[in-house]
């Protein structure tokens, strides 16, 4: 006979939200549930929700930390308009993470923490679980603290210790829910624990099986399957966009058999590239923590110069130190990777959230005529092969290029299926070799870039620098008609760009009512968006757009095949501008700053909107 316990429902898609002290672990056990949902071959998308504050106190609303994720048996874009589940570790993890559970949804909260104390730090005069605010959802109450001492009774640890453990007893909870295996969780407690602190490993392990056990025999529902998606074959692996970003520029880096060189300083949410590219040093790689952002820049540059491939990265307090520095390395047209992970502002702003309010600094934030190209990621995975594109623009074409990230893209995660390396696109450096004759600033006839030249090469002595070269010589140079022709020569260097973007894709309706034009982090919520509002009848399209400077050639043709103009941006309406002004269209924004990724019905509706106007 088989009992309610064990009746497994399949289901499409699932979406979890785990939230509790910065302390508690969540992130952790965020990043093992995704790895086990990769293993079991899901489709997946993550959103790592961090806390602002370094240290706020245990228990405090500004302290709490969340990781989302979405898993499907089908392709998905984003980590959930709303969780389907809600596990929390006190009551601000209950209190600032309510808001993104559905209505009949389930909620699993560690009940030990609900006392007096905590619910005062939250705001709750009396406990939502005594009275009927929560009515609407499906509460479990567990005492997940006492649940974990219990299954480490028998260890030499102190129960403060064994109360670290609490959420492997929530994770191994949610694998029984959902049927994830435990394999890969277990090879991680051993690999971090047992060299040094076996009793800790022993603990964690213990405490991930009461958790599974407790799923096993407690009345929480029944449980439930999400089958594999159906992916293209080949070798997958779950990664994160600064992981991306970082084994992207290693990419360039052996495909153009230039040696990397990063100077950068520590910021949000940055730091983890320059902490990933320091592991590669047996690629060539060379990272420099500099004191401050200007010197990180110029050390990037003078690595540039040297031959190397100058890499300096930063968020948008970082870029604008940076500024006086771009410029330099657009005067000597020298190829620099810049690269910007954007997050809230401005000034310090909201520093662990997301944002693309960068967009005019990166295209017009220098003083001068200075054009830099643009190129911005989509995705996660996205970020490897859009930035080993930038690094084969700026060796090409012997510029600086800007490469835009930020936070959701950044700390998110997806499924990735890793290239050939084979099948990317060649990097080729031509450096002028002894015995070549060459002015500074010769140039190839099809790009306008400049020869680049070692320092220290037999019979190629040169000058470049931050004054004005003259034409071909590269001696200083104050002539008017000479500064005109050197700055149209850089700017017109930078139009050519588009000679090697690929002809513009719209994903959905070739013509029709509404065309959803974004950039960046809103991928995924536009794709989803404009397959909803496609199957409600609007012809709709979406067109995403990778290289912002040099904007694509046909794009203007694009967009006219439409109705409507619709761009969504996690911005005021940079992008919107820039259509306006230059294609004379009506691109209408649909813009909102609150350091989240857009909801998709929300931009479902604002197509749908869109599309009944005359």
């Amino acid at each position: 006979m088989t009992t309610a316990a064990h009746i497994r429902r399949e289901l499409d898609a699932v979406t979890i939200r785990f939230a509790g002290d910065s302390g508690d672990g969540m992130q952790l056990a965020g990043e093992q549930f995704t790895s086990a949902t990769a293993v079991a071959g899901n489709d997946l998308a993550t959103l790592p929700d961090f806390p602002a504050e370094i240290r706020a106190p245990a228990g405090s609303l500004p302290g709490v930390s969340a990781f989302q994720i979405q898993f499907a048996s089908t392709d998905i874009f984003t980590p959930g308009d709303e969780a389907d589940v809600l596990v929390c570790m006190n009551p601000a993890a209950l209190k600032t993470n309510l808001n993104t559970v559905r209505r009949g949804g389930t909620i699993i909260v560690n009940s030990d923490a609900f006392t007096e104390t905590n619910l005062k730090k939250a705001g709750y005069a009396v406990s939502p679980l005594d009275d009927e605010s929560l009515k609407e959802y499906a509460i479990h109450k567990v005492p997940i603290e006492t649940l974990t001492i219990e299954a480490t009774k028998g260890l030499e640890i102190p129960s403060r210790t064994a109360k670290t453990c609490k959420n492997f007893f929530a994770l191994g909870l949610m694998y029984h829910m959902y049927q994830r295996p435990m394999e890969e969780t277990l090879a991680f407690i051993d690999a971090k624990f047992l060299a040094k602190t076996p009793l800790i490993a022993e603990a964690n392990k213990r405490v991930l099986n009461a958790g599974w056990n407790f799923g096993d025999t407690a009345e929480l529902g029944s449980g439930f399957v999400v089958p594999p998606a159906r992916i293209s074959p080949g070798t997958y692996r779950n990664i994160r966009g600064n992981d991306a970003l970082a084994l992207g520029i290693v990419a360039a880096s052996v495909r153009s058999g230039l040696p990397v060189f990063l100077g950068a300083y520590p910021i949000t949410p940055a730091s983890d590239v320059l902490h990933v590219l320091s592991q590669y040093k047996h690629f060539g790689v060379r990272t420099f923590q500099a004191e401050d952002e200007i010197a990180g820049v110029c050390a990037a540059i003078g690595a540039s110069f040297g031959g190397g491939l100058g890499v300096t990265i930063s968020s948008g307090p970082g870029i604008a130190l940076k500024t006086e520095a771009l410029g330099l390395a657009h005067m000597t047209e020298l190829p620099l990777l810049v690269c910007n992970v954007q997050r809230g502002g401005p000034s310090t702003g909201l520093p662990t959230k997301t944002e693309q309010a960068d967009l005019f600094q990166a295209i017009f934030g220098r003083n001068g005529e200075c054009p830099i190209p643009v190129i911005a990621a989509a995705t996660p995975a996205d970020a490897f092969e859009s930035v080993y594109e930038a690094a084969r623009i700026a060796i090409k074409y012997m510029t600086p290029v800007f490469f835009l990230s930020d936070g959701y893209i950044a700390n998110g995660s997806e499924p990735w299926k890793i290239p050939d390396p084979d099948s990317l696109p060649p990097i080729d450096v031509n450096f002028v070799k002894t015995g070549e004759t060459v002015q500074p600033y010769e140039r190839d006839p099809v790009t306008l870039a400049r020869r680049w030249v070692k320092p220290g090469t037999p019979g190629l002595e040169h000058r470049i620098g931050g004054l004005e070269k003259a034409d071909k010589t590269g001696n200083i140079s104050y002539d008017p008609d000479n500064h005109d022709k050197m700055t149209r020569i850089r700017a017109e260097k930078v139009a050519r760009i588009a000679q090697e973007i690929p002809p513009t894709e719209t994903a959905g309706d070739p013509d029709g009512d509404v065309v959803v034009v974004g950039w960046g982090s809103t991928y995924g919520s536009i794709e989803a968006a404009v397959r909803a509002a496609r199957l409600r009848g609007v012809r709709a399209a979406h067109v995403h757009l990778r290289y912002l400077n040099p904007l694509p050639s046909d794009l203007e043709s694009v967009l006219r095949r439409f109705r409507k103009v619709l761009v969504p941006e996690i911005n005021l309406g940079q992008l919107s501008f820039i259509l306006r002004g230059k294609y004379l269209i009506d691109a209408r924004g649909f813009n909102q700053v609150r350091g989240q990724p857009f909801k998709v019905a929300a931009l479902t509706q604002a197509i749908m909107n869109l599309s009944e106007e005359t």
